[in-house]
């Protein structure tokens, strides 16, 4: 397995991310989504792995690039919008290869062992 974990320093849900796969002695790379972002790459491989580019999107979000995240009408416009403020991203994102989650997942991770 390849784990890398996109979250945030401050999200409970990346920590517990984070400690689930170290209980399973698994490895992970972490991205802190504040400094880092994804790469267009990365985002590119999440989208089509989770479907819905709407999942992408932290509920929690503040500011003027999460509301108008949620006016934007085409997914190019959105995606292009995720690049530019990762701090809208939902926290955390879990890519194993080609599979990914948005959020606090173990019952999907416990298929990828």
């Amino acid at each position: 397995m390849n784990i890398q974990i996109f979250g945030r320093s401050s999200s409970f849900d990346t920590k517990k991310a984070q400690r689930w796969f170290k209980e399973r002695r698994i490895s992970f790379q972490y991205i802190d989504l504040d400094s880092k972002g994804m790469s267009k790459g990365e985002l590119t491989s999440v989208l089509q792995a989770v479907k819905d580019i709407d999942k992408l999107l932290d509920p929690k979000a503040k500011g003027d690039a999460a509301t108008l995240f949620k006016y934007l009408g085409s997914t190019d416009e959105k995606f292009n919008k995720l690049l530019d403020f990762p701090k809208i991203i939902a926290a955390p994102v879990v890519r194993n290869g080609r599979l990914a989650t948005v959020g606090y997942r173990p019952e999907v991770w416990n298929n990828w062992e």
